[in-house]
Parts: C-alpha cells; sequence; structure tokens
C-alpha cells in the first residue's frame, strides 16, 4: 500500500499517543545528532507499521511499542539522569514511561524493552519485536549518517499533533 493509504491508519493506532503531553515532550531531546526523540521515535514507528503491515504481522504493536521505545524522557547526556551506561538503561526507563502513559500489552511491553538487543539485557520474543529492533538500528544508521531526514513525516501530521520545538 501506499503512504496515502497507510498514514491515514497509522494515526488511527498511534494517535492518542502522539497527543500525549509524554510523547510530545520527546521533541525537545536529541537523539541522534539533530534528530529529536520525538522524530526518530516516530520515524521508527512509522515504517515498523508499514513494515508489520506488509508481513501480516501484528502491525498496532509494532506501530505502539515503536513511537514509545525511546520514551525514557531525560536528557541522555546528563549523566546524573540514569545510572549506567544509555544504551543499557534507557528501555527500562521508556517501558517504565510507557506503563505509565498507557496500558500495554505483553508484546508492546518486550517491544520497549528489547529494542537494543543485543545490547538489551531483553532479547525479542516475537517477530514484531525483532522488526522493531531492527528498524530502530536502520533507522538510527540513517539518521547519523545524514541520509534520511525524518521530520518530513512530522510534516504529515494533522496541526494540532505536530510537536512544539
Amino acid at each position: 500500500m501506499r503512504h496515502s493509504a497507510n498514514f491515514p491508519c497509522f494515526l488511527k493506532v498511534v494517535g492518542d499517543l502522539l497527543d500525549s503531553d509524554q510523547v510530545q515532550s520527546m521533541s525537545r531531546l536529541n537523539h541522534h545528532g539533530k534528530v529529536t526523540c520525538y522524530d526518530h521515535s516516530l520515524f521508527v514507528s512509522y515504517l515498523s507499521f508499514r513494515a508489520a503491515r506488509f508481513l501480516k504481522l501484528d502491525y498496532r504493536a509494532a506501530a505502539r511499542g515503536g513511537l514509545l521505545h525511546d520514551l525514557y524522557l531525560y536528557n541522555s547526556k546528563d549523566k546524573s539522569a540514569h545510572p549506567g551506561w544509555q544504551c543499557f538503561d534507557h528501555p527500562v526507563a521508556a517501558w517504565r514511561n510507557a506503563r505509565e502513559l498507557t496500558e500495554l500489552s505483553q508484546k508492546e511491553e518486550n517491544i520497549i524493552l528489547s529494542h537494543m538487543w543485543p545490547l538489551a539485557r531483553f532479547r525479542p520474543r516475537s517477530r514484531e519485536a525483532a522488526l522493531v529492533d531492527f528498524v530502530d538500528t536502520l533507522c538510527a544508521a540513517l539518521e547519523l549518517c545524514r541520509i534520511y531526514r525524518p521530520i518530513r513525516l512530522r510534516a504529515n501530521l494533522p496541526t494540532p499533533l505536530a510537536p512544539v520545538a
């Protein structure tokens, strides 16, 4: 399916999360270079949604887990904000914040906790979790190499959903 057919369905799946203050606050955190945590998470979520839908997997869990996978809500450069190494710590912090924000399925929880595998403590236990882990790595590489700027996705959001930077 084309982007024009997928994007409205994607917004139905994650729209409630995009409206939340917690998810909107990710737009104030730099993540990969000049890419914000919000833009990165939106990029991962949308690509995971598209891939899961194409592969006939649980696209709802992939999209929602992909959007919440980096919901750690602290400045990663501030060493006092987290106890250890960011790569190991932030999946658990994101999982805690996501549980406070919304009810999560077991699949969504595993997507968030395992998205840094093999660096994370948890391994993917579903195809959707493995997919989001792969898509997250791909998106991070594209962003760090400045091959793709996910801000293009944000431009397609309806005005009330566009984050305040």
